[in-house]
Order: C-alpha cells, then sequence, then structure tokens
C-alpha cells in the first residue's frame, strides 16, 4: 500500500499473532531488510537515485531486494520461518513501474533477474484514500523530514493508489486487498 497505510503496525501485529499461535516469524522491510539493503535504503529515501530517473532506482531497488533475499529472508525461509515484509517486488511494479512510467516488460524483466521463480505466498494490500494515507504518513513524521516518496504530490499518490489495486485485481490468488482506513486493530481483525 501507499504512504500511511499500516504497513509496519500490520506486519508487527500479525508477527504477534502468528507468535502467539506457535508461527515463528521475521519482520523485515524493503528497501532494506540487510545491511547493503538498508545502505540503498538510506539512498534512496533520501532522492539521491531519484535524479537518475526511474529505470536507475528500480535498478537500486532490485539490488536491495537481491540483498535482502540472500541475506534475511531465504535463510529465514531455511529456519522453518514465515517471513513478513513491510513491502516487496510489487511495490517496484507500482512506484517505478505504473507511477514511473517504466515499461511493465521491462519491470518484468527486472522482477525475474532478482527474484529467480520466488513469490510471496500472500500478499496483503493496504488500501485507502489519499488524504487519509498522506495525513497519517504526516502525523507519524512529526517535525522529521519526508522522505523522496513523501514529498510527492497528490497526482503522484493517486496513481500510486490505483497501481496497487490493479495488482490486487491481476493477481486474485495471490493478493487480498484490504481497506486500511479504519484504526490498526480493526485492520489486523
Amino acid at each position: 500500500g501507499g504512504e500511511g497505510a499500516g504497513k509496519s503496525t500490520l506486519a508487527k501485529t500479525l508477527a504477534a499473532k502468528l507468535e502467539a499461535r506457535g508461527v515463528r516469524c521475521l519482520v523485515t522491510r524493503e528497501p532494506g531488510g540487510s545491511p547493503k539493503a538498508e545502505t540503498i535504503r538510506s539512498a534512496l529515501l533520501a532522492g539521491e537515485i531519484a535524479p537518475f530517473g526511474a529505470f536507475a532506482e528500480a535498478l537500486m531497488f532490485q539490488a536491495a531486494r537481491i540483498d535482502h533475499l540472500d541475506q534475511t529472508i531465504f535463510p529465514a525461509l531455511r529456519r522453518g520461518q514465515w517471513v513478513i515484509s513491510d513491502r516487496f517486488a510489487d511495490s517496484t511494479r507500482a512506484y517505478q513501474g505504473a507511477v514511473g512510467r517504466l515499461d511493465p516488460v521491462l519491470i518484468a524483466g527486472l522482477e525475474r533477474a532478482a527474484l529467480g521463480a520466488f513469490r510471496p505466498a500472500l500478499t496483503l494490500i493496504l488500501d485507502l484514500p489519499v488524504t487519509i494515507g498522506l495525513a497519517r504518513a504526516d502525523a507519524r513524521r512529526g517535525t522529521g523530514q519526508a522522505d523522496r516518496f513523501e514529498k510527492e504530490g497528490r497526482d503522484f499518490h493517486e496513481r500510486l493508489r490505483e497501481a496497487y489495486l490493479r495488482i490486487g485485481e491481476d493477481e486474485p490468488g495471490r493478493c487480498v486487498v484490504i481497506d486500511a482506513a479504519p484504526p490498526a486493530d480493526a485492520v489486523a481483525e
């Protein structure tokens, strides 16, 4: 989902509920989730890659994803843990693909290069009106600086929301769209 949808909150809540049922979980995030990927995350969110365009951003997200998979996700899965990731490949499809207007065939090729045959078993798409999401992101950030994506205008975020909803429509066997407008505990239930 977009900014302020509650992805981090839901990931932590879901992990706690699963752990209480005896399911070992690892909560991680993208970009990031491994030391090298966190370095790339810093550059991306600071806007250091943005001047090079959507293709360069997509490449950097894939580079971070490859390290995240190799260093964090695959080892956790081998240990028998469930992995809950706050964002994954669909975010590149939405941000750099749909909103950045990169060719979907190019995005699919980059995704194949980074993921191989690996795909998430389930993707929860958190949907809410853009005005609510941006207000939540502003409140969460407080007096801190908005990141490269939070600074984008409303039209950017509306296109992002549409892109996520399209992904959910295109892949109903993997994706579930959840109304993220209610309070976090109601969304978690």
